[in-house]
């Protein structure tokens, strides 16, 4: 094999771009598809539905304003209770002048048959709709299948368009059982960072094919412009194999429910703390048993997050994407009144919790409320 010379700084170091021709980009462009390879075999969904991203942020919003470029007119909806980057997605397209409107959540942060059934009458105009499938605040995990469901019932009667569904499924992939391709949606989102990948990369899941807003060099089949993330896209690929497969999720989710029953369990019993909702209890399987959100009567979220980290526990008041922001717009949309909205703090585990580390957790939130 001849000793080989690289010339093709300006396209990339010697990574190699996987849209160059040489002997390096090839290289790094079979690492590219074979990860798309590999992720598709997961999430079983055949590998030309799936392009990769930065991360949720981005899919979400290619997902959304891809609407700007779909023939017709037709309404863009979302439940109240959506991650920051739709609800900022969904803010803009209203300045841009595009018919837009809210789906309500009930007191857990989740959309029900219900409240969508009632969202399409409503506006009646319907032609996407935001909805994500694990609150990211609550846990609230929304029945999919049954939105899917209400909109075919509706198209078999002969009405209106059909309705384009995405899902954020972001606290979703690898914490809880599901199936994208039973679950009948139209386009989903996927970051690598929440489950133990690299920040800077994610997965964006079309049904079918669609002219996006945003346009750049035509890679990821003109979906997502930009030099490609390969080496990303092998540590996604690698981390979904390791944590997403249906039998290891389903271990994993058998474990993370026990812990989560033990710090619920002993939460209920302290007196000012308020789990939110309240109605939920440690069996509760409408939640997933990653997040929690508890408020501890009369100390600001924010104070107890202090508290604990200074005993070296990592919380937070909420999602880090609307950190920089007092509001809590999740919680006020499942109606938590103003003083749980102050005090909450929310609570999630991963894959490597363990049992001591709840114990731990549970020691220091006693310890704080002796001082506080």
């Amino acid at each position: 094999m001849i000793k080989r010379v690289y010339f093709d700084w300006a396209a990339s170091a010697q990574s190699g771009n996987p849209s160059s021709q040489h002997y390096e980009g090839k290289a790094a462009k079979k690492t590219l598809e074979d990860a798309r390879e590999r992720c598709a075999t997961i999430l079983n969904v055949p590998s030309h539905t799936l392009s990769f991203t930065s991360g949720g942020t981005e899919s979400n919003s290619i997902a959304i304003f891809s609407n700007l470029m779909r023939p017709g007119k037709g309404r863009i909806i979302s439940s109240m209770a959506e991650h920051a980057s739709v609800r900022e997605a969904m803010l803009t397209l209203e300045k841009m002048g595009k018919q837009t409107g809210l789906i309500t959540v009930d007191s857990a942060g989740r959309v029900t048959a219900e409240t969508f059934g009632k969202a399409l009458f409503q506006y009646g105009d319907v032609r996407f709709a935001s909805v994500m499938m694990v609150n990211n605040e609550s846990g609230a995990i929304t029945d999919i299948s049954s939105l899917n469901e209400l909109i075919l019932r509706q198209n078999g009667q002969g009405n209106k368009a059909p309705v384009h569904i995405h899902c954020d499924l972001v606290q979703a992939i690898g914490k809880i059982p599901l199936s994208i391709s039973d679950m009948g949606i139209d386009s989903a989102s996927i970051s690598a960072h929440k489950i133990h990948g690299l920040f800077g990369i994610g997965l964006l899941y079309l049904k079918k094919p669609q002219e996006v807003f945003y346009s750049g060099g035509g890679q990821e089949n003109g979906i997502r412009g930009g030099t490609e993330n390969a080496h990303g896209a092998a540590a996604l690929a690698t981390c979904l194999e390791e944590y997403a497969g249906t039998q290891t999720v389903l271990n994993n989710y058998s474990l993370a429910k026990k812990r989560w029953k033990k710090l619920i369990s002993s939460l209920s019993m302290i007196k000012r703390c308020t789990l939110i909702p309240e109605e939920r209890t440690a069996d509760d399987d409408s939640f997933s048993p990653y997040i929690l959100q508890a408020a501890f009567k009369d100390i600001p979220g924010e104070v107890m997050a202090r508290a604990l980290d200074d005993l070296g526990i990592a919380v937070s008041t909420g999602s880090a994407c609307s950190s920089s922001s007092p509001e809590r717009p999740v919680l006020l949309a499942m109606g938590v009144k103003e003083n749980l909205r102050i005090e909450g703090i929310r609570i999630s585990q991963g894959h490597s919790t363990t049992d001591e580390d709840i114990d731990t957790l549970i020691k220091a939130i006693t310890e704080v409320l002796k001082f506080l």
